[in-house]
């Protein structure tokens, strides 16, 4: 197993909670672009050029499951999960944050608009994942740092609180699943605009909204889970190992196993309150 990912498969105690990207606190920012920055500054297998890498371009590491089968939901939860831990590694108390994207708007921590060297506007992105990309079929050819267009004129647009409610009724995981990442994909291509790495699958992982925009996809997954207990993946993939994580499907099933969950509020010690609350699935604005 790859050194980067040694760290799926140790304890995870006490619980740590992600939170609402659009409330963090100065303190919990500063404390995540301070992860983002160690991480871009690490060169191996621990540091964000290699996670990015493994969701496509330039080292896809387990990635053809990923997407558009029953996989997608518990590969990404040990993706996002293995590299929280690796934040935690050069940050202790960091924890990746969610994008609520029924609020319509990208959180001002992603942006550089007050921050100009902010390392969660863009990230520099793997020299060889570029060429691969422009030397495939269609090339895409993007810039060294990532970019967003979001909202472009033709893109679909960002889910709505209505959606996702709809979605928390579904009781079957493969239609759950499938309309999950139906909303999902509508997301990248939202956020990237054509031209922009989230558009692009291969690459959207280098832009750090990539992280945010998955914890709110497995926070949704959270959410349902508390709502239809026992409705679980298939049970004849409970088993299968999701590489490279050092995990399994059935490992992947309760988050505070693996020591985490979602705040109700940036000083919350609570579960979402959305586990008692369906109404409160799509009340995601509170702080």
């Amino acid at each position: 197993m790859a050194v980067g990912f040694s760290a799926a498969t140790r304890a995870a105690s006490p619980v740590r909670w992600r939170r609402n990207a659009q409330f963090l606190t100065p303190d919990q920012t500063s404390l995540l672009r301070e992860a983002f920055t160690k991480s871009l500054a690490v060169n191996d297998d621990r540091g964000y050029q290699y996670f990015a890498g493994v969701h496509g371009l330039p080292m896809p590491i387990g990635c053809s499951v990923a997407h558009g089968t029953p996989y997608f939901l518990p590969w990404h939860r040990a993706y996002l999960y293995s590299f929280e831990r690796s934040l935690m590694d050069l940050v202790p108390t960091a924890t990746l944050p969610w994008w609520d994207w029924t609020v319509h708007t990208i959180p001002d921590i992603y942006t550089a608009e007050n921050a100009p060297d902010n390392p969660l506007a863009g990230a520099p992105v793997d020299p060889r994942a570029l060429q691969q990309a422009k030397a495939g079929h269609p090339p895409v050819d993007l810039p060294a740092q990532t970019v967003r267009f979001p909202g472009q004129p033709g893109s679909p647009p960002l889910p709505t609180a209505q959606e996702v409610a709809d979605l928390l009724e579904i009781t079957d995981f493969l239609d759950f699943t499938s309309q999950l990442e139906n909303l999902h994909n509508n997301v990248h291509v939202w956020t990237g605009g054509a031209g922009g790495d989230m558009y692009y699958i291969h690459l959207a992982a280098f832009d750090p909204i990539f992280w945010a925009h998955h914890a709110m996809v497995d926070r949704i997954w959270r959410i349902w889970q508390q709502q239809h207990s026992g409705a679980n993946p298939p049970a004849d993939i409970l088993d299968d190992a999701l590489p490279p994580f050092g995990l399994t499907v059935r490992q992947t099933l309760n988050v505070t196993t693996l020591g985490y969950d979602y705040a109700v509020t940036t000083a919350s010690l609570e579960v979402d309150s959305a586990a008692a609350d369906p109404a409160a699935a799509h009340a995601t604005h509170s702080h």
